[in-house]
C-alpha cells in the first residue's frame, strides 16, 4: 500500500470534500451536469501552492485544466463502478484503520511524552548495563528467579564496582554486560530510556524490566545534544579492491589542492564520485548524532566545530572523504520539531502509555464502567480442554444474552465467547481459569472501544472526514488509471513498439568521447599540460613531472564522456585530438580526445521502459479527450474570473 499511496500524491491535490461544499455555493464547472464549487477548488489550490514543483501548475488557469481533468477521470471511475469492487473496499478499508490510529490518542498524556522526549533529546547520555534475559510471558516463578538474580547482581556491583560484575558475568545468552556508548531518546525502549535518564550520573539504576528482561544500567557521563550537523563531502570510491591504493592517492590529491587555497566545492563537482551531491558542490542532507550508519563519517562531521572548517582525507567502508562543515545547528526549539516528536512518540514502545490513556478516555465517553460485569458463568465452562486448543462452547450456552454495551452498540456472551474460543490458540502454560476469562475480557473491551470509535469517526471528527475523503478518491482514482492506462501499455506490446518507431529521435545516444581531461587552477600549468599531451605523453608522467614538491598542480580525469560530464564545461567541442584550454568551474582544462563515438540509435529493448512511459503518457492524453467527448464540462466563466481575481 505504501507504493501505491506514493503514487496518489499528486492526484490527492485534487480531492473534493462535503464539508467546504456547504461553505460555497458557487458553482466553478460542471461536468455531465453534476456540480464542482468554488471552494473545492480554491481549498486544493491554496493547500498545494507550495508542494508542486512545476510552475505551471501554479498558474491558475493551468491548475483549472488539472483540476478539471482530474474530475473527468474520477467520473468514469465511478460510471464503471470501481468503488464497488471488493479489492478496492477492502484496501480503503485498511487504509481507514491506519488513518484512525492518529485519531485514537490521549492528547494529555501524549503531550506530557513528547515533551520528555523533547527533554531526552537535547542531552546524550553514556551508560553500560547489566540484563539478565526472562521472557515476557515467563512463569511468575521464572520471572522470580531472574527478579532475584539481577537484585543480587546489583548488590554485587556496588561492593565490586559495576565495570568488575559486568565483564564477569557477560555468556551472551542469559546474562548480558555490555558498553552501551553514548545514546539519546528512541535510541532504546522506553522503560530503558526512562531508567537511564533518571539515574544520576555514577550511580547504578535500581533493577527494572523491559521485553527482553531485568537489567541495572550505571550512567557513567551526560553531554548536551551535540545538535545537527551540514557538511559538504568529496567522495573517491575505490573501483575495486586493487584500486585502493589508486583511491587514496586521488583523495590525497585533491587535499592538497584545497590546501593550495583552490575552492572546495569546485573541485567536489569536478572529482567527487558521489554524483547525487557533486553538482551541489559535495551538499549532504543535514543528520543528527546516532543518524547515520557510518560512525567514523559522524564523528568527523562532528569533530568539525567552525563554519567553513575542512577535515582531513578520512576512509570509512564506502571510500575516502574530504568533509566540509556547512552548518552546525543545535537541537531546535521545542515547537518547531514537535511534530516529528509526537510521530517517533506513536511508534516507540511509550505509546503503550497513551494506549492506556484512550482506554480510560473512551470507558468514560461511551459510559462503561469501572465494574467488570460478572464472569463466574465463563469460567465455570472452561476446562483442561482449553490448554489443548480444543475447547468448545457448551451446547446449552446462551449466546444472545447482553454483556455489555458500548454507545449504541451491545455486546453479547457470544461476542465474548469468540473471543475466548480465539484466544486458547495462544494459550501457554496453565493460567487459572479465572486469570484466562479476565484477562480476555479486558482485551476484549478494550478492543471493541477502539473498534467502536474507529467505525464512528467520520461523524465524530471534521479533520479524519477530511483526509479519508481525500483517500477514497485518489485510490479510485488509482484503480482506473492502472486498468485503463498503465496495466494496458504494458501488455500494448504491438502498439508500444510503433510508438518507438515514430518518435526513434527521441530515443539515441548523444555524441561521446573517450579522454583524459585535466584541470588546473593556473593557466600557464595547462598550457603546458596541453603542450605535453601533443608529444604523446601519459597523464602519469605528465602529473609526475607538473605535480612537484609536494605540490598538486593538475589532476586527471580519464572516462568516456558525453556533453553533460562534469569534468567538461558546457558546449565542449567533441573532436578528436586535444582541445583547446577552457575556463571550468574556477580553474581551467584541457582534454585529450582519444576517440568519438557518434550519435548512435538506442535499441528498443534498451529503452523499453522509457518508451513505456512515454507511451502511458501519450495514451493518457488521448483518453482524456475522450472523456471530454463523453462527460459535458462547462466552465462558468464569470466565477472563474473572480476566481482568479481573489487568488491575484
Amino acid at each position: 500500500m505504501k507504493l501505491k499511496y506514493c503514487i496518489l500524491v499528486f492526484p490527492l491535490f485534487f480531492i473534493t470534500i462535503g464539508f467546504a461544499q456547504k461553505q460555497n455555493k458557487d458553482v466553478l464547472f460542471t461536468i455531465a451536469e453534476e456540480p464542482v464549487y468554488v471552494s473545492e477548488f480554491l481549498r486544493v489550490y491554496n493547500k498545494n501552492l507550495d508542494l508542486v514543483q512545476d510552475e505551471s501548475q501554479k498558474d491558475v488557469e493551468e491548475y483549472l485544466k488539472l483540476f478539471v481533468n482530474y474530475k473527468l477521470k474520477l467520473q468514469e471511475a465511478k460510471a464503471q463502478g470501481l468503488h464497488e469492487k471488493p479489492s478496492y473496499q477492502r484496501e480503503l478499508g485498511n487504509y481507514k484503520k491506519q488513518l484512525a490510529k492518529n485519531y485514537m490518542t490521549d492528547a494529555e498524556v501524549n503531550e506530557t511524552l513528547v515533551k520528555e522526549a523533547y527533554d531526552h533529546i537535547t542531552t546524550d547520555v553514556k551508560a553500560n548495563h547489566i540484563l539478565v534475559r526472562v521472557a515476557e510471558d515467563a512463569s511468575p516463578k521464572d520471572t522470580l528467579v531472574a527478579f532475584n538474580k539481577i537484585s543480587n547482581l546489583r548488590e554485587r556491583a556496588l561492593e565490586e564496582g559495576f565495570e568488575t560484575v559486568r565483564k564477569q558475568i557477560h555468556n551472551g545468552k542469559t546474562l548480558f554486560g555490555e558498553e552501551l556508548g553514548w545514546f539519546s531518546a528512541f535510541k532504546m525502549v522506553y522503560k530503558f530510556e526512562k531508567s537511564a535518564y533518571s539515574t544520576p550520573v555514577g550511580n547504578i539504576s535500581q533493577p527494572f524490566r523491559t521485553r527482553f528482561g531485568y537489567h541495572i544500567v550505571k550512567v557513567l557521563d551526560r553531554r548536551k545534544a551535540r545538535g545537527e550537523r551540514t557538511v559538504k563531502h568529496i567522495m573517491i570510491i575505490p573501483k575495486s579492491e586493487s584500486e585502493a591504493s589508486n583511491a587514496e592517492k586521488r583523495i590525497n590529491e585533491i587535499y592538497k589542492k584545497i590546501q593550495q587555497g583552490e575552492e572546495y566545492e569546485a573541485l567536489a563537482k569536478e572529482f567527487s564520485d558521489d554524483k547525487n551531491s557533486a553538482p551541489s558542490g559535495g551538499l549532504l542532507k543535514p543528520f543528527s548524532s546516532g543518524q547515520l550508519s557510518v560512525p567514523e563519517f559522524e564523528e568527523a562531521a562532528f569533530a568539525l566545530q567552525n563554519q567553513g572548517d575542512i577535515s582531513k582525507p578520512m576512509k570509512t567502508d564506502f571510500g575516502w572523504h574530504i568533509l566540509k562543515l556547512v552548518n552546525a545547528k543545535p537541537i531546535g526549539a521545542f515547537e518547531n520539531i514537535k511534530p516529528e516528536l509526537e510521530q517517533k512518540v506513536k511508534k516507540d514502545s511509550r505509546s503503550q502509555l497513551i494506549e492506556e490513556a484512550l482506554i480510560a478516555k473512551l470507558k468514560q465517553k461511551y459510559n462503561i464502567g469501572d465494574n467488570t460485569p460478572d464472569l463466574s458463568y465463563f469460567v465455570s465452562i472452561l476446562n483442561d480442554d482449553f490448554y489443548k486448543r480444543t475447547w468448545e462452547l457448551p451446547k446449552e450456552f446462551k449466546g444472545n444474552l447482553p454483556l455489555v454495551r458500548i454507545g449504541d452498540k451491545q455486546l453479547t456472551n457470544a461476542d465474548f465467547a469468540d473471543a475466548l474460543l480465539s484466544q486458547q490458540k495462544r494459550i501457554r502454560g496453565k493460567q487459572s481459569f479465572q486469570g484466562i476469562v479476565y484477562s480476555t475480557y479486558e482485551a476484549f473491551l478494550n478492543s471493541n472501544l477502539k473498534q467502536y470509535q474507529e467505525e464512528n469517526l467520520e461523524n465524530e471528527n471534521e479533520d479524519f472526514a477530511h483526509i479519508f475523503s481525500e483517500y477514497r478518491d485518489g485510490l479510485l482514482l488509482f484503480d482506473l488509471m492502472e486498468n485503463t492506462i498503465w496495466k494496458s501499455a504494458k501488455t500494448d506490446s504491438v502498439e508500444v513498439k510503433e510508438f518507438y518507431e515514430t518518435h526513434k529521435e527521441k530515443y539515441k545516444w548523444p555524441v561521446r568521447v573517450e579522454a583524459e581531461v585535466a584541470s588546473s587552477t593556473n593557466k600557464k600549468i595547462i598550457k603546458k599540460v596541453a603542450k605535453l599531451m601533443g608529444e604523446n605523453m601519459s597523464a602519469e608522467d605528465i602529473k609526475a613531472l607538473v605535480n612537484t614538491n609536494g605540490k598538486v598542480n593538475v589532476i586527471f580525469t580519464i572516462d568516456t564522456m558525453g556533453t553533460e560530464h562534469q569534468a567538461l564545461p558546457k558546449n565542449f567541442d567533441l573532436t578528436k585530438g586535444i582541445s583547446k584550454v577552457c575556463k571550468h568551474n574556477n580553474g581551467f582544462v584541457v582534454a585529450n580526445v582519444s576517440n568519438v563515438f557518434p550519435e548512435k540509435q538506442k535499441p528498443y529493448e534498451e529503452v523499453k521502459g522509457l518508451v513505456i512511459s512515454d507511451y502511458q503518457t501519450h495514451k493518457e492524453n488521448l483518453w482524456l479527450e475522450e472523456l471530454k467527448n463523453k462527460y459535458k464540462v462547462v466552465i462558468n466563466t464569470d466565477v472563474f474570473k473572480k476566481v482568479k481575481a481573489d487568488i491575484n
